[in-house]
């Protein structure tokens, strides 16, 4: 076991000590008006997490699990008979059922990336992807800009269906002997290398399987608010080619390439054998369900675990290949369910909406403060974390602002968080594809800062246009 760090120490001693601070604070006194017990510890719970998400002193899915204990233990019907129990003036409130706190590990949001994993590391094992990514590219011709704007589709597309760490890292490969033949000192480079992450982080946009924020506004957006997997994409797509569009033009700017040709080394065929067979056949499949509900009425959830279903009956995914299912990514997402579901059905979610009077503002302002907070604390913590914590409290306010109820606004508002988390990406840490390209050593932070902050700002500056058509 790795010893701790004093700075790992400090940062555990914070994340610990400022929610304990809290629970011994009487509830009555808290700024909250009619604060049960169980609404208390939720409160301190929620504290600890967020602390935890950003200061990262132990995993991100490792919060999430201790985010499930702390609520089985304090908050449940099943909790330790100290905890069921009011000391005082103060009401103890609804305890939460056990089993709705262990069904953040079987959410139809965890099925849906089962099925997103199951799909990616078939196509990583026989090839699907890079095959298809070598095809694709070459109607771009060998011109810098255009291999770019290839490149930057291609990822994109890839990044709507599966992980986009797992897309940077194939692209980056595809890109590999191409950048061997061009001079380092070319600025180009930087261009070619940084399209990649700006392509993966936003081509999840698009689809409800792209990225971790997407799954988590689709678990509040139910009934009449519900959206099918092609409604997501008719509002995502567009938003993404243009986005994509605006980054190709500023990475030509911030960083024009020198030479006027490149030659593309693309060699590789298709596998032919009854497995490649199937997980052809599969994917497209499934990709197609995906986009009709409509016509056969399986939603996206139940769709997910056909593929998962197939490969596992026919051998393509077997023992080996489960291991690679990024558990770490459910685990995250889990957390962020369990808490997400108590924070609603505790009520604390519209305490802390009221909190501050959203009904004296805007509409408009209301969804810019929340989107913009989103994107910001993207950029220094991870993008599903950060959806975790802002999503329960902007449903509550989208929900309970009359404004923003009256014209609907909670898909828009849902949605909006969804694409602002997934616009984090200044810094190399900010997602794992900014960390991949950055350890490729090709440019430095500041490059990534400049293309990041306004590929960011622009994104958000579609998304409060399109705000404005709706509210």
């Amino acid at each position: 076991m790795p010893e701790l760090s004093l700075s790992q120490l400090l940062k555990l001693l914070f994340a610990f000590g400022l929610p304990f601070a809290l629970l011994q604070i009487p509830t009555a006194s808290l700024p909250l008006d009619g604060l049960t017990l169980i609404q208390h510890r939720l409160l301190a719970i929620f504290v600890m997490a967020a602390l935890l998400w950003v200061l990262e002193p132990v995993p991100v899915y490792a919060t999430s699990l201790l985010i499930i204990v702390l609520e089985l233990v304090l908050l449940s019907d099943q909790s330790l008979l100290t905890f069921r129990h009011s000391a005082g003036d103060t009401p103890l409130g609804e305890l939460l059922p056990y089993t709705d706190i262990f069904h953040a590990f079987a959410s139809p949001i965890i099925m849906l990336f089962l099925g997103g994993f199951a799909l990616a590391i078939a196509a990583a094992k026989y090839r699907l992807d890079t095959n298809l990514a070598r095809v694709l590219l070459r109607p771009f011709g060998n011109e810098p800009r255009y291999i770019m704007l290839g490149l930057m589709l291609i990822t994109a597309i890839f990044s709507m269906f599966m992980s986009n760490t797992a897309t940077t890292v194939m692209m980056l490969a595809l890109l590999a002997p191409i950048l061997a033949a061009v001079p380092k000192e070319d600025t180009g480079v930087k261009a070619l290398v940084l399209a990649v992450p700006v392509a993966a982080n936003t081509g999840g946009i698009a689809t409800p399987i792209g990225t971790p924020p997407n799954a988590i506004a689709l678990q509040y957006l139910s009934g009449e608010h519900s959206i099918s997997f092609l409604n997501w994409m008719a509002i995502g797509l567009p938003f993404v080619l243009i986005q994509l569009g605006l980054a190709w033009w500023l990475l030509q700017r911030l960083f024009p390439a020198r030479l006027e040709t490149l030659e593309l080394r693309l060699e590789g065929q298709f596998q032919r054998s009854w497995q490649a067979w199937v997980v052809y056949l599969t994917f497209g499949a499934t990709i197609l369900l995906w986009l009709t509900t409509a016509l056969h009425g399986m939603n996206a959830y139940v769709v997910a675990l056909i593929p998962l279903t197939i490969f596992a009956l026919t051998g393509i995914i077997g023992k080996e290949e489960l291991k690679l299912f990024n558990w770490d990514v459910l685990w995250l997402v889990a957390g962020g369910i369990a808490i997400g579901m108590a924070l609603e059905k505790t009520g604390l979610a519209r305490q802390l909406a009221h909190a501050i009077d959203y009904e004296a503002l805007p509409s408009l302002l209301i969804l810019v403060f929340l989107s913009f907070l989103c994107w910001l604390m993207a950029n220094f913590m991870s993008n599903t974390a950060t959806a975790n914590l802002l999503m329960p409290i902007g449903a509550a306010i989208a929900t309970s602002v009359p404004a923003l109820a009256n014209a609907g606004g909670l898909p828009a508002m849902l949605v909006i968080l969804a694409f602002s988390a997934s616009l984090g990406m200044v810094l190399p840490v900010s997602t794992p594809p900014n960390s991949l390209a950055y350890s490729t050593g090709l440019f430095d932070s500041r490059d990534m800062m400049k293309i990041g902050l306004l590929a960011g700002l622009s994104g958000l500056t579609l998304l409060y246009m399109a705000a404005l058509l709706i509210l």
